[in-house]
């Protein structure tokens, strides 16, 4: 083992439970955000770096954190994305030759803090019982008083804007210039496997800050508009919803995914709600009713749209179904060109059962070009 002699650690829940474990590394640290769990056994580097969980500690329930390194070209984004780490067992050391360095390597580089040697079951069990909640990660297990106090500074995740902090500050261009098809994408915390998938199906992407409005993306003249996954509440982004109603307005061929699809709900008048503890992993059962088959997705959010809402709307209909609990997976607009999923069709990490709803966005997009 790396290091022999560890500094102690806690978790502080904001409810005043407390969780014991010892810091990654020898040095002391700190980290606060609502705290979540990931039940995937693999891809614990694309989930540091998807955008959607940025502001979230995350806890993860597969033992084994760190066996097999990092690999630059496998991160969804350009540095970590969540707040900080929890496991149960962290390796200072991997195995795959492919790997470009160590999880302590890249935690480090990230400036993020982790903590390991916790009972995460016991954690996840607890999330489970009474709902996601605020927490703070310390080192500090002699100052309980001062981290309650500086746990009550930090922001409730519901009515949170967070797109802002992740979205590009600037358009940029992703895939062949030369394709025959090009997208505009409102990067509300996109992850790069998107626009990899974009880009095999022979599309040039270009990327437009959370704010941008339908005159600025439409004078790219694109030939289909896409709303991407991101973190926290779906509510405060009005600039967003502004732009979806002007791209429904106009018809133009339109798809969403996770916090994107919450947007095109929230333009139709749709409530969305903050769920209890959220789903997230990449084994979770989704039901397509057009075509009655199963899809195993991968899932990440912590808010949902709401279902009695929907099938009150006339103008759309539930595509989707999750399985473990009922909610809404996708919608679509029966007189418009417009349809999203609240999972992750990319995958990364995770199946590509869905994969195909990447496919039907371009034959709505060939259709229209037609």
């Amino acid at each position: 083992m790396k290091y022999q002699t560890r500094k102690k650690a806690i978790i502080l829940l904001e409810d005043g439970t407390i969780f014991h474990g010892k810091a990654v590394g020898d040095k002391d640290g700190k980290a606060v955000g609502e705290v979540c769990f990931n039940t995937g056994m693999t891809g614990y580097q694309e989930v540091f770096t998807d955008p959607s969980y940025f502001g979230q500690l995350m806890v993860t329930t597969n033992a084994h954190i760190g066996n097999y390194g990092t690999l630059k070209e496998e991160s969804e984004a350009d540095s970590a994305m969540i707040a900080g780490l929890i496991c149960k067992n962290f390796s200072y050391t991997h195995s795959r030759e492919a790997a470009d360095g160590s999880l302590q390597d890249f935690l480090e580089e990230s400036n993020l803090f982790a903590i390991s040697d916790v009972d995460t079951r016991a954690l996840v069990t607890y999330i489970r019982d009474h709902g996601a909640m605020n927490a703070i990660i310390s080192t500090a297990v002699d100052n309980i008083e001062g981290l309650k106090a500086e746990l009550k500074k930090v922001p409730n995740m519901e009515g949170l804007e967070l797109a802002s902090k992740v979205s590009t500050k600037e358009p940029y261009y992703f895939g062949n210039e030369n394709a025959t098809y090009k997208i505009a994408a409102l990067d509300i915390g996109i992850k790069k496997n998107i626009l990899r998938n974009f880009e095999k199906r022979d599309v040039y992407v270009k990327v437009f800050p959370y704010n941008t409005t339908y005159k600025e993306m439409s004078e790219w003249n694109p030939d289909g508009y896409f709303l991407s996954n991101g973190p926290g509440d779906p509510q405060p982004l009005e600039s967003a919803v502004s732009l979806t109603k002007d791209i429904l307005e106009k018809d133009h061929p339109l798809f969403g995914i996770c916090l994107g699809h919450q947007v095109i709900a929230i333009a139709n008048g749709i409530k969305t709600y903050k769920m209890h503890h959220g789903h997230r992993g990449i084994n979770h059962p989704v039901k397509n009713l057009k075509t009655g088959k199963g899809e195993i997705t991968s899932q990440n959010h912590g808010f949902s749209v709401d279902r009695t809402s929907t099938e009150a709307n006339k103008d759309v209909e539930i595509t989707h179904i999750c399985l473990n609990d009922d909610t809404v997976g996708g919608i679509a607009m029966k007189h418009k060109n417009c349809f999203s999923v609240q999972y992750h069709p990319e995958a990364s990490p995770g199946p590509h059962d869905a994969s195909y709803l990447f496919d039907e966005f371009m034959d709505r997009v060939k259709k229209a070009k037609a």
